[in-house]
């Protein structure tokens, strides 16, 4: 199995040549721009559009046509993106990453710039099913990869240097898929929750609410709805005991790589995102959870999972929004973090009922509330407690038990 970047020189850097061009401006149908031959080649690569498409008269080959919008839907929804065929960062890091095949170049921890790519997730699925890498799947060759790669290489025999090279490739194809040691990650979060206790006291949950501040149906913001929701959240969680960190104030706007690392400073038991929806149809609305997940061994949070539909049950029961239902997703909010993590779209501010419950603030209020009780939930046994039967005082007498 060679080593050798061949496709790397072949197809160029997407994200980082959107980058140079518009100051990533996305990409889309009906979109005239050089970058579209690239975007073809990585959708080819990808095995999401045929190679006899790429073939294009000279005159179209930068002209971002029908068939390419639905390749790139249809890489979008495989992806667990949103599936709109619009090529902006979260879409164009996915495709350059969908380029790596395991083998094609040697993966090791870089300094300052990891290495991401569909290669690392297959090296990443072998050692979950062989019970050696207690982490998810998410594609990113960080400190946990090269950890469990160098207890892969003891295992097997090889110098245990942390890095991916030829002779691990050759005894990873010997070894075959015969040995199966389960999904350690999926073990440890689940242990961690039946450990810890049913008290919601010295738990840490990090909030992090949404800053849109673009005005919806009657001028509410996903910026004033959102931390809103997020502070009544926090008022109740400190009341029994969690500690509670946002992840910033409403004026500020901090990069998703910077809201995690802080949850990750904070070893945060819970994540929860909070935002809301937008559609150019207005009959558009409803609530909706998200959590991690994807095909590949690994590539799935069943606490945060188990936490989604939780809070999209008891949101449902306690207030008029329409059930949109629990999704997993490939988005970066519940991707990157290593604890179970969740994104809750309150509504669409784009819908006039919708709008008009969240800006209520009697309305906020029971939905944060709805929140905390799918927390306490979450570390009940199954059948303690119904959808919608949880009191205030309930979860109470279960913070005086820690």
């Amino acid at each position: 199995m060679s080593t050798s970047p061949r496709h790397q020189a072949s197809v160029p850097d997407l994200p980082t040549l959107m980058g140079r061009s518009g100051a990533g401006r996305p990409l889309r149908l009906g979109d005239d721009d050089e970058l579209v031959p690239v975007l073809r080649a990585l959708l080819v690569r990808a095995g999401a559009l045929l190679p006899g498409v790429v073939a294009q008269p000279p005159a179209q080959e930068t002209r971002f046509d029908q068939p390419l919008d639905a390749a790139v839907r249809g890489f979008q929804q495989d992806r667990g993106l949103v599936t709109d065929g619009v090529v902006g960062p979260q879409t164009a890091l996915a495709l350059d990453g969908a380029r790596w095949r395991l083998g094609d170049r040697t993966l090791l921890l870089t300094a300052g710039h990891w290495m991401r790519g569909d290669d690392v997730s297959a090296l990443q699925e072998r050692m979950v099913v062989l019970g050696l890498h207690a982490g998810p799947v998410d594609g990113i060759f960080g400190p946990a990869t090269e950890s469990s790669l160098r207890e892969l290489q003891r295992g097997l025999g090889l110098p245990a240097d942390g890095i991916c090279g030829r002779p691990t490739f050759t005894a990873l194809g010997a070894l075959g898929r015969s040995v199966s040691g389960g999904d350690a990650w999926a073990l440890r979060s689940r242990g961690s929750v039946a450990m810890a206790g049913v008290s919601l006291a010295g738990k840490t949950v990090v909030l992090d609410p949404g800053s849109d501040r673009t005005p919806g149906v009657g001028g509410v913001t996903e910026a004033s709805v959102a931390y809103d929701v997020a502070l009544r959240l926090a008022d109740r969680l400190s009341a029994v005991g969690a500690r509670v960190r946002l992840t910033h104030n409403p004026d500020q706007d901090v990069s998703t790589e910077d809201r995690v690392a802080l949850a990750e400073s904070e070893s945060a038991d819970l994540v929860i995102n909070l935002i809301t929806e937008r559609h150019h149809n207005p009959v558009a609305s409803g609530v909706a959870t998200y959590y991690w997940g994807g095909g590949r061994v690994g590539q799935h949070s069943e606490v945060g999972q188990r936490l989604a539909q939780l809070m999209q049950r008891e949101i449902v029961a306690r207030t008029t929004l329409l059930d949109c239902h629990s999704h997993p997703c490939s988005y970066d909010p519940v991707r990157l973090t290593r604890m179970p993590a969740v994104i809750l779209a309150l509504g669409y501010l784009t819908n006039p009922e919708d709008a008009a419950h969240l800006g209520d603030a009697d309305f906020r209020s029971q939905v944060a509330e709805a929140i905390l009780f799918a927390v306490q939930r979450l570390y009940l046994a199954e059948n303690d407690a119904e959808t919608g039967t949880l009191k205030l005082s309930d979860v109470q007498a279960f913070a005086r038990q820690r």
